[in-house]
């Protein structure tokens, strides 16, 4: 797995880029994450442009990082969302809470 992460302004944008983010390589991803989170950071994008396919394991980390950002009083944005992830998203009732933008510029820009 290949986490990177990049500055815009005020804006950490995080980098997912395995096309299958699933047990057991989410964990460098959520350590990613959650650096960031415990490290102060308030406004993250998770840019999933090279994911293609999430399973349940990773639907349920990205669930849990929304929830330790909002406790953190952190905004966490979803990017770039593949159809089929969309759809897995969807399914699972996350769209209803966490905003999902076209690109990572998008979500950036909604801050």
């Amino acid at each position: 797995m290949t986490v990177t992460s990049e500055r815009s302004g005020d804006v950490v944008i995080v980098h997912a880029a395995p096309a299958r983010l699933m047990y057991p390589s989410l964990g460098e991803f959520s350590t990613s994450v959650k650096s960031h989170i415990t490290g102060g950071e308030r406004k993250l994008v998770i840019d999933l442009s090279q994911v293609e396919y999430l399973d349940s394991a990773a639907i349920g980390c990205l669930m849990d990082l929304y929830r330790q950002a909002t406790q953190a009083k952190a905004t966490l944005k979803l990017a770039a969302v593949q159809r089929r992830v969309e759809t897995m998203l969807t399914l699972v009732g996350a769209n209803q809470f966490m905003d999902i933008y076209q690109d990572a510029a998008a979500a950036v820009k909604s801050f």
